[in-house]
């Protein structure tokens, strides 16, 4: 039957890729973003066995539903890939809105949170018992970039969040570990290849690596057996500005 993944921010970027292939190496899964058409257009891109059901991860209820229905379908949970994630507008501190700050939180934190919640109530009922979470970080949380003060807080919030899921998560067999991404193409990201902000100031293109091997590297960790664990990976452009950034 293959086992059973949900992805959020599954319409686009990262999770589409990630998605995919999944869905190509057998897996069934649940597409979880706020668009249906971008759903569907990812379900569309394989012939694997999907599921698309619009979710905003940062309303607790409709995270609710995205698990239930999962389970109604699939009958039960192998992987969750924490993906969902936003930015806000790049402005100085000084000016920065609280609402944007909000929604960052919301969505990268809270969002990661009340999934991983829903996944472990699901997790340690089914039999056979447990699974494994991968938390999508970022190597912002070590080298931010400037004027993204929520975005890098949230990502390094995201690896606590992720440590204290690996240790309560052992006792049920539940797996937990983060991959940190740096310049994968996708539309989100295309912009660093015409120029990003330095931190010195300067305006500087910077090269980036096909998102293919992001899914790779996540499936990789996803094909593990739940007594072997990747706890943190960095997949990055060999290139980028990260190691000595600044």
């Amino acid at each position: 039957m293959g086992k059973v993944a949900i992805v959020t921010g599954a319409g686009s970027g990262i999770g589409r890729a990630v998605a995919v292939a999944l869905l190509d190496a057998g897996w069934r899964v649940a597409l979880a973003g706020r668009r249906a058409d971008a759903l569907a257009e990812t379900a569309a891109l394989s012939a694997g066995e999907s599921l698309a059901i619009p979710t905003d991860v940062a309303d607790e209820a409709a995270v609710d539903a995205l698990f239930e229905q999962t389970k109604a379908r699939f009958s039960r949970l192998d992987l969750l890939f924490n993906n969902a994630g936003t930015g806000a507008p790049p402005v100085p501190i000084e000016d920065h809105a609280l609402d944007h700050w909000k929604r960052v939180v919301d969505v990268n934190l809270t969002g990661a949170f009340l999934c991983t919640r829903a996944a472990f109530r699901l997790m340690k009922a089914q039999a056979p018992r447990g699974g494994r979470i991968i938390n999508n970080g970022s190597i912002a949380a070590h080298a931010p970039r400037p004027l993204t003060i929520a975005y890098s807080a949230t990502k390094a919030a995201m690896t606590g969040l992720t440590r204290s899921t690996s240790l309560d998560g052992r006792a049920y067999d539940i797996a937990c570990g983060q991959i940190d991404i740096g310049n994968a193409e996708t539309p989100m990201t295309r912009g660093v290849v015409r120029g990003t902000l330095q931190a010195d100031g300067a305006m500087k293109p910077e090269p980036y690596l096909d998102v293919r091997h992001v899914a790779e590297a996540v499936l990789y960790m996803a094909g593990l057996p739940l007594e072997a664990n990747v706890q943190f990976m960095t997949v990055m452009a060999t290139k980028m500005p990260y190691i000595g950034r600044g």
